[in-house]
């Protein structure tokens, strides 16, 4: 392969992408690389103003991107929104499952006993990552084996190798995530076409609006003893950035990984490979 061709991979020009929890700050960052890579973005989001704006913002710096108001937990919602995209763009090539986060309240802490956490936060959690990730699959995941060719890619976390301490719910519901990614890809590729691809990242440590309580302090900023002890056991000494979830994010999206699925991809500055010692 030349240098040409390669480069071609990595253009998507004409591909339509989806990205549910689109306006969230990781996922803002792969919708911006998206449409600058030539893609026309579906940012899907239960928050319309910020998922608006991220569009806005696209279009105004020479990208394609609209925005749709959904919930990744009501599947009428989402077939609503698939089928708005499919009567403007007529297809679906890429499914980020992006929408995700962790809740307070499924939390253990000194006052929160594992033993009294309550089954309304539990269910919001295991429902928002892994229920919030099948139903968008089931229905994009229906275009994709009606066309014979897709792209669906999850975002599980690192809480799904090595779940840690007090977020008993979300790293359940991640490794769910990593589970089904494998799943899927099995069933879609033998059942429909050799062409449907899934696979999953699973981000480090990223702060973000989900998990900026548990590592900084909220008055201060600075690290809790729980921040400090993550950047003691990753190799990298720092939190992710958005953009350092791009490269390998790209690459699972692109023809450059046409013989990768059912993978899942850490991304988390060498924390699953380091023992501590």
């Amino acid at each position: 392969m030349d240098k040409d061709s390669f480069h071609k991979l990595y253009d998507f020009s004409g591909q339509i992408a989806v990205v549910t929890g689109g306006a969230g700050v990781l996922c803002a960052s792969m919708c911006r690389m998206l449409a600058s890579l030539g893609a026309k973005v579906v940012i899907l989001d239960v928050n319309p103003q910020a998922a608006q704006s991220l569009a806005d913002e696209i279009s105004s710096s020479g990208g394609e991107a609209i925005s749709l108001d959904c919930d990744v937990l009501n599947k009428a919602s989402i077939e609503a929104a698939a089928q708005r995209i499919q009567s403007a763009l007529g297809r679906v090539d890429i499914l980020v499952n992006g929408a995700g986060g962790n809740k307070s309240q499924a939390t253990t802490n000194p006052e929160n006993s594992f033993f009294d956490l309550p089954a309304d936060a539990l269910r919001w959690v295991f429902d928002l990552n892994l229920l919030g990730t099948i139903l968008p699959s089931q229905v994009f995941g229906r275009i994709m084996a009606e066309q014979k060719s897709g792209v669906i890619l999850n975002v599980s976390s690192m809480n799904a190798i090595r779940p840690l301490t007090r977020i008993v719910a979300y790293s359940a519901a991640k490794a769910g995530v990593s589970n089904f990614t494998q799943w899927l890809a099995i069933h879609l590729a033998q059942n429909y076409s050799p062409n449907i691809r899934v696979n999953a990242i699973a981000p480090g440590f990223f702060l973000t609006e989900q998990n900026r309580f548990l590592l900084t302090e909220k008055d201060s900023g600075d690290l809790t003893t729980r921040g400090r002890s993550i950047i003691t056991h990753t190799p990298m000494n720092r939190f992710g950035t958005p953009d350092d979830l791009l490269g390998a994010t790209m690459w699972l999206l692109s023809p450059a990984a046409a013989f990768v699925t059912g993978a899942v991809i850490p991304i988390d500055g060498g924390f699953s490979a380091f023992s501590g010692v």
